[in-house]
C-alpha cells in the first residue's frame, strides 16, 4: 500500500512540474513578443517611418485666378522625386506655353456647319509655311466664358428685351463643364460676375442691372476681360454686347486686339443700337467690332429689330456646339514673341468657310504661358 501510495505521489509531483513548465514558457514567449512590440517608429516594418507626401493635383480651375506675383514655395525634403511616369511642372508648362489652340468653325455656302471632319481633312499654313495639326477634337472641350454687358447710358431702348435675350443664352450654351462670368460695361467696367456653372446666378446677375447710365469703358473692358480669362483652362469666349461705341477715351484698338489673341481669346459680338443711330462714330464701331471677330475667329451679330437679338444668341450658342478645336505645337525656334499667320483651310472643299483665328503670339524665349487647354 505504501508502495501504491508513493507511486501515485510521484505521478501528481510530474503532473504539477509539467504544468508549471508550460506556465514558464508561455510567459517567456509574452514577453518576448512584447519587447519587438517596443521598437522604435520608424524602424520596423510593420510599422512604417514617415511617409513621403506626394503633390495633391488640381481638379480644376478654381473661381478665381491665381495670382501672379505669388512667391514660388521651396520644395519639402519629404516630397517624392519626380520619376520617369511623372509630368514635371517644367514640361507642363512647356507643353502649355508651346500648345496654340485653333478653334474653328465650318459652314457651306448657305451657313450650316459641316459636321463630320477629320484631322486629316484640315490643312495648316502658318507664316505661308505647311505645319501639322497635332490633335482634333469637337465641341466637348470646355468654354470658358465672359459676357461684357453693356450698362453705359448709350444703351437704354429694348433694354429689358436685350436683357432677357442674354439670360435666356446663358441657358442655352452653358453645360456642366463650362463656366461663365459677366463684366459690367460702364464708366468703370468691373467684374459683376466671377466663373460660376451656376446657370442662376449668372441670370440673377444680369437681372439686377439697374438702368443704364455713365460712358462706355469697352476696350478696357476687353482687355480685362482677356486676361481674366488667362489663367483657365478650355475655350476662352468673349461675349460682347454693346453698340460698340467707346466713349471714355480714343481706344486703342491694336493694344486691345494684341490683348485678346495672346489670351486666345474668341470674340462674338451681339452689337445693339446700330440701327437706332447711323453716324460715323456707329460706322467706326462697325468695322472694329468686325475686326475683333474677324481677326480671333469669332462672329458679328447686328440685329435690325429686337427679336433678332435672341436670334443672335441662339446663333453663338449653335456655333460653340459646333466647333472643332485643332491644337499646333510650334518648335522652339517660333519663341520670338512675335505674331505669326494662321491660315487655316479643309482640303479638296471649294464649298465651305472656315473661321478661324487668324493668328497668335508666340511666347519669348524660355517664358512661358499660364492658361492650358
Amino acid at each position: 500500500m505504501m508502495m501504491a501510495f508513493r507511486t501515485t505521489l510521484r505521478a501528481l509531483m510530474a503532473v504539477l512540474i509539467a504544468a508549471l513548465f508550460a506556465v514558464s514558457s508561455g510567459a517567456t514567449l509574452s514577453f518576448a513578443q512584447s519587447g519587438r512590440n517596443q521598437e522604435k517608429p520608424g524602424t520596423s516594418k510593420s510599422t512604417p517611418g514617415k511617409a513621403r507626401q506626394r503633390p495633391t493635383p488640381v481638379a480644376g480651375p478654381v473661381a478665381t485666378p491665381p495670382a501672379t506675383n505669388t512667391k514660388p514655395t521651396a520644395p519639402s525634403r519629404d516630397a517624392a522625386p519626380v520619376t520617369s511616369d511623372e509630368v514635371s511642372e517644367e514640361d507642363t508648362v512647356r507643353v502649355r506655353s508651346n500648345l496654340v489652340p485653333i478653334p474653328a468653325s465650318v459652314v457651306d455656302t448657305k451657313g450650316f456647319a459641316i459636321t463630320g471632319l477629320r484631322l486629316e481633312d484640315f490643312e495648316l499654313r502658318v507664316d505661308g509655311q505647311l505645319k501639322v495639326i497635332s490633335d482634333l477634337t469637337r465641341s466637348e472641350t470646355s468654354v470658358r466664358m465672359v459676357m461684357l454687358f453693356d450698362n453705359s447710358g448709350s444703351l437704354d431702348l429694348a433694354r429689358e428685351f436685350e436683357k432677357r435675350a442674354a439670360m435666356q443664352f446663358f441657358r442655352m450654351v452653358m453645360r456642366p463643364s463650362d463656366e461663365a462670368a459677366i463684366y459690367s460695361v460702364e464708366t468703370e467696367s468691373y467684374l459683376a460676375q466671377p466663373l460660376t456653372n451656376n446657370v442662376d446666378l449668372l441670370q440673377q446677375t444680369i437681372a439686377n442691372f439697374g438702368k443704364p447710365e455713365g460712358a462706355t469703358s469697352l476696350f478696357d473692358a476687353i482687355i480685362g476681360a482677356s486676361r481674366y480669362l488667362r489663367p483657365f483652362s478650355g475655350r476662352r469666349v468673349l461675349v460682347v454686347v454693346s453698340d460698340g461705341v467707346e466713349t471714355m477715351r480714343e481706344p486703342d484698338f491694336e493694344l486691345t486686339l494684341k490683348e485678346a489673341v495672346a489670351n486666345d481669346c474668341q470674340i462674338f459680338v451681339v452689337q445693339t443700337g446700330l440701327h437706332e443711330s447711323v453716324n460715323l462714330q456707329a460706322l467706326a464701331a462697325e468695322r472694329r467690332m468686325e475686326q475683333f471677330a474677324g481677326q480671333t475667329g469669332g462672329a458679328v451679330y447686328i440685329p435690325k429689330s429686337h427679336y433678332d437679338v435672341d436670334s443672335a444668341f441662339k446663333q453663338i450658342a449653335a456655333d460653340l456646339a459646333q466647333q472643332y478645336v485643332l491644337s499646333y505645337y510650334p518648335g522652339d525656334e517660333r519663341r520670338d514673341g512675335q505674331f505669326h499667320l494662321i491660315d487655316l483651310r479643309v482640303k479638296a472643299r471649294n464649298d465651305v468657310r472656315v473661321r478661324a483665328r487668324k493668328g497668335y503670339y508666340s511666347p519669348k524665349g524660355a517664358s512661358a504661358s499660364a492658361g492650358g487647354w
